[in-house]
């Protein structure tokens, strides 16, 4: 029992590590615009082009390796996935044109779309079902901290060195991760499943596969549809988020300091104003006894914070950053350890700080509950589909959410100039978060037919296979 407590560890820990990687080449990119521009010679509005095409690419590709997932064996998938992405990102490092750029970022999107559809469902099958939320909070916390990783890595290395490095960085990672792969022991499909219990006890195995004709069914279940639809609102407004780092470098440029000391404290600043993400697990578990209660409770609790997210976010963004005193020898360390005393000696950046903590904790809420969500209202065979088409629609939203961010821009800052246009840019695309919360109101009588209906079938097909 303890080897295969231990193994089930290894596993989840490894997939949590993996999650984080598709958002750390995400993150990558927004910083080095400016290197990878002058280098290759192109507009930096293409280089947007490229970034919202890697989104897509991997969003669409999720679909096929999640019907793959209810198919094959999915240790195999994710690893063929990941020498694709990991292969791709060293030809990134190596380009030396635009559209070379533009090709080995589609085949990196090919190879970063098996993480999300077949890394959440082995996940699924691997987490003790009373843990559900909680653990995926740290699933979907490795997604952000990737993020967070990408514009880290990208500001602290590009700047005295090549934008080229990051990604050869990152890429060895992934050749270490292809290794540990052939460690991880992968769970029976169902295996988590209470109702399947009976059934894992007598060592056989849950046989039901994902057939092309479940894929409507799929699609159009009510629980589905509100939560492809709430993922779409949601990251249309979160997406738009991957410009604050833009936003503070104007905001710092704007106080007298020079660009290169404003993108490396900016780059700082981003990951410092997401440690409310940390929360994501504790709201993980709220979640999780919300729904013992009441098969509709994570829904409505989660609603509450997906609200709350907007006003703190808004108030965030106008915050000023008056009488910030950086270090101008653009040592990054010189600048952190600045920046951290700014935080308790500055007002407007302790303002800055808290707000960015009530906002980036009320985000929080929304990552575990909604992969919880996603897991209990799909039967095991269908939610690496069912997550797939989900992610696409998350990444749809993040796409216009990130390309958004342009077109509004572009409108405002007729008017207004830097920083004020991207304070108004950023705040109108957080509008979105409205529908978004509304969309876990209309899902919470959904909720407890279709998440009933998974329960008492997996009990039916559970007794039908026991002699």
């Amino acid at each position: 029992m303890k080897r295969t407590n231990t193994k089930m560890v290894f596993t989840i820990v490894v997939f949590i590590a993996l999650a984080a990687f598709d958002n750390i080449i995400i993150g990558l990119f927004p910083p080095l615009f400016h290197y990878i521009a002058k280098d290759l010679n192109v507009g930096i509005a293409k280089l947007g082009t490229v970034s919202a095409v890697n989104i897509l690419v991997a969003a669409i590709s999720s679909v096929y390796w999640g019907f793959l997932s209810g198919k094959f064996k999915r240790k195999k998938l994710i690893m063929i996935g990941t020498f694709i992405w990991v292969v791709s990102v060293f030809l990134t490092a190596m380009s030396q044109s635009y559209l070379q750029l533009l090709l080995f970022q589609i085949i990196t999107g090919v190879g970063l779309g098996c993480i999300a559809s077949i890394g959440f469902s082995v996940l699924t099958d691997t987490i003790p079902y009373g843990k559900r939320g909680m653990i995926l909070s740290l699933w979907g916390m490795a997604q952000g901290l990737g993020g967070i990783g990408g514009s880290l890595l990208a500001s602290l290395t590009a700047t005295n060195t090549s934008w080229r490095w990051p990604f050869e960085i990152v890429g060895f990672i992934g050749f270490f991760l292809i290794i540990l792969y052939l460690f991880v022991e992968e769970p029976s499909r169902g295996q988590s499943d209470p109702e399947l219990k009976g059934l894992m006890n007598k060592g056989q195995s849950y046989n039901y596969f994902i057939e092309a004709k479940h894929i409507l069914p799929i699609l159009f279940k009510g629980s589905n549809v509100f939560l492809f639809f709430q993922a779409f609102f949601m990251n249309i407004a979160t997406g738009s988020l991957i410009w604050i780092p833009t936003l503070f470098i104007f905001k710092i440029h704007q106080q007298g300091y020079s660009v290169e000391t404003a993108m490396i404290a900016s780059g700082y600043l981003y990951a410092v104003f997401q440690i409310g993400g940390m929360t994501s697990v504790y709201f993980g578990h709220l979640g999780d006894k919300f729904q013992r209660k009441t098969y509709k409770g994570r829904a409505i609790f989660t609603s509450i914070f997906v609200f709350l997210t907007m006003p703190f976010y808004i108030f965030m963004f106008f915050i000023p950053m008056d009488n910030l005193v950086l270090p101008t020898d653009n040592n990054a360390l010189s600048i952190l350890f600045t920046l951290i005393k700014q935080l308790f000696m500055n007002p407007w950046m302790a303002l800055l700080f808290v707000l960015s903590l009530f906002a980036s904790a009320a985000q929080s809420a929304n990552t575990p509950n909604w992969l919880a969500l996603i897991t209990d209202v799909n039967f095991p065979e269908h939610r690496g589909a069912a997550f797939s088409v989900a992610n696409l629609f998350n990444s749809l939203g993040r796409t216009i959410g990130n390309i958004g961010v342009g077109i509004v821009l572009g409108m405002i800052s007729i008017r207004y100039h830097e920083p004020t246009s991207y304070m108004i840019t950023l705040s109108i695309l957080q509008i979105f978060l409205i529908p978004s919360a509304l969309c876990y109101l209309y899902m919470a009588k959904k909720n407890i037919s279709d998440i009933h209906n998974v329960k008492e079938t997996l009990k039916l097909r559970s007794e039908q296979d026991i002699p």
